[in-house]
């Protein structure tokens, strides 16, 4: 099993997603970026995209975010969102929410 480590996905209007993940994938103006435990400490951008999340009981959360901020430091993922919804789809539909987001933001 893959070694679990603290994700928090947070908005300004609340704690989104938060728990023990084993893999995260989110996607900065560089391109898609997956983190594992034992990342090193980073600092990036976040695009208006999806955010996938595998829970450490194999469970995958798709979120869609607009905007904000990606902090990997010491075994802790946090998201920093402008805005920021779990979707029951996939990442494709969770991309699409997370434009409306943005549209509604304009």
């Amino acid at each position: 099993m893959a070694k679990p480590f603290q994700v928090d996905v947070v908005s300004p209007e609340a704690t989104i997603w938060s728990g023990e993940a084993t893999f995260v994938v989110a996607r900065t103006p560089d391109g898609e970026i997956g983190i594992l435990a034992d990342h090193e400490p980073l600092l990036a951008a976040l695009v208006t995209s999806a955010v996938e999340v595998e829970g450490t009981d194999g469970s995958r959360t798709i979120i869609g975010v607009h905007g904000g901020f990606l902090q990997v430091l010491k075994n802790q993922v946090t998201l920093l969102t402008d805005r920021a919804q779990i979707t029951r789809g996939t990442k494709e539909q969770a991309a699409e929410l997370a434009a409306t987001l943005a549209a509604e933001d304009s």
